[in-house]
């Protein structure tokens, strides 16, 4: 790569030289003499070899490049020779490939490695992979999809407190009219700020060597499945302690007891007069964009439910891209609804989940073992991440609670 650079620079130096030739016989109104024409042509000659050389070179590399992904090798960076920004970020990619397949970091990449530990056997995930990973989490996780998400570039604080109050309506006024202040916007006392989260993903070695899927894409892949499941576990039963803070906990921070219905339900079973209950305890303006979101047990239950003349509440999605509904409100399923169904227990939950605000900060740490699970042929990789997420508005939410 670097003769590639230097050839280029030669060779921009030799079409100047020629270009001030040219320039310089305008200039003076006349054609180039004898000695600057042969000088001309000498100069066009070497400029000339020096295309073919790096066309060669690029080639070559090329196709380098293309076996290395036949093989599920390491791939040398294609990078712009004139933008050391770019070099050095595919540099870097291409460190973290050789590391995920090898455990290894080429010597030529190490000196722009200031944030891995080769020797403690992680490495910080270019961009490109915490791109690829979060949309792979969004996918597997459709709260992530309803919530409103905000990217941070440290672990500090997102700085915005949980909204325990709205401001009234605008009010009508003259042009020189006065203002009036507004009391109803009330902050909360928790704030978003990510907290560390962890898993490992255990990898064939033959699956990582032979496999017909990059190394890159096989761990990216495992870890979205792994990350995803916590992620939606905590922000659907989480504590707010050191992760999110869920919809299912009931807390003065995020969604209090005072959003939770259960009239029309019994002790044991949702009634169809408590989801109606649900559905108007949110004003219309957060009904627009409003999700109900239960367990599997708990759809079996509603889907047999029907009005007073006789028409099901629960109603399945026919085309593609039509979801499933309940009084005319998509619906989703998780496994992670508490599906309990005693008295006084949580059992599902109408929101509008642009109030679901997440914070993650963009980052992420990839650890390679190899000794742990050497027994088994395998590979653990360890990914560290940070993001949290919380209730930011309590009207936005109704929990379906039994009686």
């Amino acid at each position: 790569m670097e003769r590639i650079l230097k050839w280029r620079q030669e060779r921009a130096k030799l079409i100047k030289e020629a270009r001030d030739l040219v320039d310089l016989a305008e200039q003076e109104k006349r054609d180039l003499s004898a000695e600057e024409e042969a000088r001309y042509q000498k100069i066009f000659d070497d400029s000339a070899k020096l295309k073919s050389k790096i066309e060669r070179e690029e080639a070559l590399l090329d196709e380098e490049r293309n076996m290395a992904r036949v093989n599920n090798e390491p791939v040398k960076p294609n990078v712009n020779e004139k933008d050391p920004e770019a070099r050095k970020k595919e540099l870097h990619n291409a460190a973290f490939r050789s590391f995920l397949l090898t455990g290894r970091i080429p010597e030529e990449y190490r000196a722009l490695q200031a944030d891995s530990d080769p020797a403690g056997g992680f490495l910080v995930a270019p961009e490109e992979f915490v791109r690829e990973l979060i949309k792979e989490i969004d996918d597997k996780v459709f709260i992530r999809a309803l919530a409103r998400k905000f990217t941070l570039t440290t672990s500090d604080s997102l700085g915005v407190p949980a909204l325990e109050g709205d401001v009234d309506d605008a009010d009508w006024t003259t042009e020189i009219q006065e203002v009036t202040d507004d009391t109803g916007l009330l902050l909360g006392k928790r704030a978003l700020q990510p907290q560390m989260l962890s898993k490992m993903v255990p990898v064939s070695i033959k699956l990582l060597r032979v496999g017909a899927i990059s190394a890159e894409q096989l761990v990216r892949e495992r870890l979205g499945v792994k990350f995803g499941i916590t992620m939606e576990k905590a922000y659907l039963l989480g504590d707010g302690n050191n992760k999110p803070l869920g919809v299912f906990q009931a807390s003065d921070d995020g969604i209090p007891v005072a959003r939770d219905v259960s009239t029309g339900n019994t002790q044991t079973a949702i009634g169809a007069d408590n989801l109606r209950h649900v559905k108007y305890a949110l004003k219309e303006g957060y009904r627009r964009g409003a999700n109900w979101i239960f367990h599997r047990d708990a759809i079996s239950m509603i889907s047999r439910l029907k009005d007073g003349e006789g028409q099901y509440l629960w109603r399945p999605g026919i085309t593609e891209g039509d979801p499933d509904k309940i009084l005319n409100i998509p619906v989703h399923e998780s496994e992670f609804v508490p599906n309990t169904f005693t008295s006084g227990s949580y059992v599902g939950i109408l929101g509008n989940f642009q109030y679901y605000w997440i914070a993650d900060m963009f980052g992420m740490e990839i650890q390679r073992l190899v000794e742990l699970l050497a027994k088994t042929h395998q590979v653990g990789f360890i990914g560290r991440a940070w993001s949290d997420g919380m209730p930011v508005l309590a009207n936005a939410f109704a929990r379906v609670k039994l009686a």
